[in-house]
C-alpha cells in the first residue's frame, strides 16, 4: 500500500458517496486509476465493506453498556460455545478477547435499562459466566470509525 492508497482510504472514511471522480482528484489521479485502485483494496480486505452509519438513539437505541466478563473455563469448547452465543446475539456490537484481569468486553446497545435488563438474563442464562461487569454510558462524547491511515513505521 503506497501514500494514495492510503490518501484513499482517508477520503473514503469520511465520505463513501464520494464521487470517484472527486476522489480522483482530491488524490491526485484519473478516474481509472483511483476505481482500480479502490477495488484492489476492496479485493485485499483493506476496505471490508460499505455501510451506513447510523446513530443510534435516533433509532430507539439509547443506552450503551460496556460488559466485561470473566470466563469460568479457558478450553476450546468452552471458547467456541462462548464465542457463537455472544455473536449471535444482536445487541453485542462489539466483542473482544481481553489481555489483564477481565477475559473478554463487549459494547452493547439497547433501548433502555430494561432491554439491557432482558440482555443480561439471556445472557447469564445461555451460557456460564464466572463474572459479569456492567459499565453504563452517561454521554458518548468521541465515536469515529476512520482510522488514521499513516506510513507504517520504518523497521
Amino acid at each position: 500500500m503506497d501514500a494514495i492508497d492510503r490518501q484513499i482510504l482517508t477520503v473514503l472514511q469520511n465520505d463513501l458517496d464520494i464521487s470517484i471522480a472527486e476522489l480522483a482528484n482530491q488524490v491526485g489521479l484519473t478516474q481509472t486509476p483511483a476505481w482500480k485502485r479502490v477495488q484492489k483494496l476492496e479485493q485485499a480486505g483493506v476496505i471490508l465493506k460499505r455501510v451506513a452509519l447510523v446513530a443510534p438513539e435516533k433509532i430507539g437505541l439509547g443506552l450503551t453498556v460496556f460488559v466485561q466478563i470473566v470466563a469460568p473455563d479457558h478450553s476450546a469448547e468452552w471458547l467456541r460455545n462462548f464465542a457463537q452465543t455472544i455473536s449471535d446475539l444482536p445487541e453485542v456490537m462489539e466483542f473482544y478477547r481481553m489481555a489483564g484481569d477481565i477475559d473478554y468486553m463487549l459494547r452493547v446497545v439497547v433501548a433502555d435499562m430494561a432491554a439491557y435488563e432482558a440482555f443480561y438474563e439471556n445472557l447469564i442464562e445461555t451460557i456460564p459466566l464466572k463474572t459479569v461487569t456492567s459499565r453504563f454510558t452517561v454521554e458518548r462524547l468521541k465515536s469515529t470509525t476512520a482510522f488514521t491511515v499513516s506510513e507504517p513505521p520504518q523497521s
